[in-house]
C-alpha cells in the first residue's frame, strides 16, 4: 500500500496509484517476471568487463548521446537475426522497451490523443497513456477473433494540427527470439511502412534483463520524433559499453534460447494433461518465454499462495482464471510440475 502523505501535492489522477512491479520475494524458484533463467558465459562477462575498464577513465565526460556505434550493432543484428537491413538512422535505443515505448508516447500522445490498444495485453501500456495525459482504449480480442481487432485500427483516428494523420502502429517484439522458426519480424516491413515502429529488448533471449537496453526500429521520420522527447544523453556510457560487448558475444548470449522453447512446448503439453476440478487445464498459445495456463481457476490466487509456500513464485495476471509462469532452468520446471501436480491434487480431494 501506498505511504504517500496527504498532504504532498501529487497529480490528482495518481492519487490512489501503486506503483508498478511484480513481486520480488526471497523464494528458491522465481518464475514471475519473464527472464532468461541462464546467466551469460564467463567469456561474456570478462568483455563486459574489459569493455567498461576501456571507458571508465572517459566517465568525466558526457556518452555519445546519439549511440551510433551501438545503433550500428542493432543493425547488424536484425540483419542476421530478421535477415532485414535497416539503417543507423532507422534504429534507437533506450533504457529497456519500457523506455521506449514511454518515448512513443511522449512522442506521438499527449492530450487529445489516444492509443488502441488488444487484450489480453502488457499491464504497463496503460500506464504510459496515464503518464503522457494519452487517452487509452481496448479492444477484446481471443484466440479466434481478431476481426474486432482490426476493425478498431481500420477506424482508428489521431486528430493532429487541424489535420487527421495516419496512426502510428507499434508492434511489442520483446519475445520475438522465441518465437516458431519460420516466422517472420514485424521488422522486415518497416522499408515499405513509414508509420510502423517495433519495440525489441535485449532483456529476454538475449539474457541481459539487468543491463535495461531496448531498442527501436521505425523509419527516420518516426525516429527522429522520438529523438526530440529523449532526454540527454538517456543512454550511460556504461549500459553502451556493456550492450556492446554482449553483441559480441550474441550465439553464447542466445544459445539458450531454442532450449527455453523446447521447454515451453513439453511444459504446455504437460499442462494440459493436468485438471482442475475434473477439467483439464487450458493453456494459451505462445511465442514467448512463458505461458498462461488455467482458464478456469475460479480462486486463482489460492493455487497462486499454495505454489508459493511450496517456494515456486509465478504471476496472478492476464484475464480472471488464468495463471502465467515463465520458464526457468531444468530443474526449476521440475520443482514448478511438483507443485502444482501437489496443488492441484489437494484441490481435487478437498
Amino acid at each position: 500500500m501506498s505511504s504517500i502523505p496527504a498532504n504532498l501535492p501529487l497529480r490528482n489522477d495518481l492519487i490512489g496509484e501503486e506503483p508498478y512491479g511484480a513481486p520480488q520475494l526471497d523464494v528458491p524458484v522465481c518464475l514471475n517476471v519473464n527472464e532468461n533463467p541462464y546467466a551469460s558465459d564467463p567469456a561474456v562477462c570478462d568483455t563486459i568487463a574489459k569493455r567498461v575498464r576501456e571507458i571508465a577513465p572517459t566517465l568525466n565526460r558526457y556518452p555519445d548521446r546519439e549511440h551510433i556505434e551501438l545503433r550500428q550493432a542493432f543493425s547488424d543484428y536484425l540483419a542476421r537475426e530478421s535477415g532485414a537491413r535497416l539503417d543507423v538512422d532507422e534504429l534507437w535505443g533506450a533504457n529497456g522497451s519500457n523506455e521506449i515505448m514511454l518515448q512513443l508516447f511522449q512522442a506521438f500522445g499527449g492530450p487529445g490523443r489516444t492509443a488502441l490498444g488488444a487484450d489480453p495485453t502488457y499491464s504497463m501500456y496503460p500506464e504510459y497513456a496515464r503518464d503522457t495525459f494519452t487517452g487509452w482504449k481496448l479492444a477484446h480480442r481471443n484466440a479466434e477473433d481478431i476481426e474486432r481487432v482490426l476493425a478498431a485500427c481500420e477506424t482508428a483516428e489521431v486528430a493532429g494540427a487541424g489535420e487527421v494523420v495516419h496512426p502510428i502502429l507499434v508492434i511489442d517484439e520483446a519475445y520475438v527470439e522465441f518465437r516458431k522458426p519460420g516466422t517472420p519480424s514485424a521488422v522486415s516491413l518497416i522499408k515499405n511502412h513509414p508509420n510502423l515502429a517495433v519495440s525489441r529488448t535485449m532483456s529476454k533471449a538475449f539474457a541481459f534483463a539487468g543491463a535495461r537496453v531496448g531498442y527501436l526500429a521505425a523509419s527516420k521520420g518516426i525516429i527522429d520524433c522520438v529523438r526530440i522527447v529523449r532526454m540527454p544523453y538517456h543512454l550511460s556510457a556504461v549500459t553502451q559499453a556493456a550492450a556492446l560487448a554482449a553483441f559480441e558475444h550474441t550465439d553464447e548470449q542466445l544459445s539458450r534460447v531454442e532450449h527455453l522453447r523446447e521447454t515451453r512446448e513439453a511444459t504446455a503439453s504437460w499442462l494440459k494433461e493436468q485438471t482442475y476440478k475434473g477439467q483439464p487445464l487450458e493453456v494459451a498459445e505462445s511465442g514467448s518465454n512463458f505461458l498462461l495456463f488455467g482458464g478456469h481457476f475460479d480462486n486463482r490466487e489460492a493455487i497462486f499462495d499454495e505454489l508459493l509456500k511450496r517456494g515456486v513464485l509465478i504471476r496472478v495476471v492476464g484475464p480472471d482464471g488464468w495463471l502465467r509462469v515463465c520458464m526457468g532452468t531444468d530443474e526449476e520446471m521440475e520443482t514448478f510440475r511438483n507443485a502444482l501436480a501437489e496443488v492441484l491434487r489437494i484441490v481435487e480431494a478437498a
